[in-house]
């Protein structure tokens, strides 16, 4: 089994900065609490209102099936509300 890799890049607005941070936690306690396979994540500031939010799964499935859910719970819909747009969304494999 690999582990799978969701590298998502997004922007946020100035004035949504601090509510994205602060939505940040919540968001890492549900997905603990509610997504099968969630390793961890990193989230990762770039140029340009832009964001990288890296998060690791056990599997392709596990990220699959979390994806399905969408924002189902309190923390991560305060996360993605703070979120002004998609710019990418892909998978990955972590290498050694």
């Amino acid at each position: 089994m690999t582990t799978s890799v969701e590298l998502t890049r997004f922007r946020v607005a100035p004035e949504k900065v601090e509510a994205l941070l602060a939505a940040r936690p919540g968001m890492i306690a549900d997905f603990e609490a509610d997504r099968e396979g969630f390793l961890g994540a990193r989230l990762v500031r770039l140029p340009g209102d832009e964001w990288l939010d890296i998060v690791e799964w056990r599997s392709s499935a596990d990220y699959a099936a979390s994806s399905e859910k969408g924002p189902n719970r309190p923390g991560i819909k305060a996360f993605f509300d703070a979120i002004d747009s998609l710019v990418t969304a892909e998978e990955g494999v972590l290498s050694a």
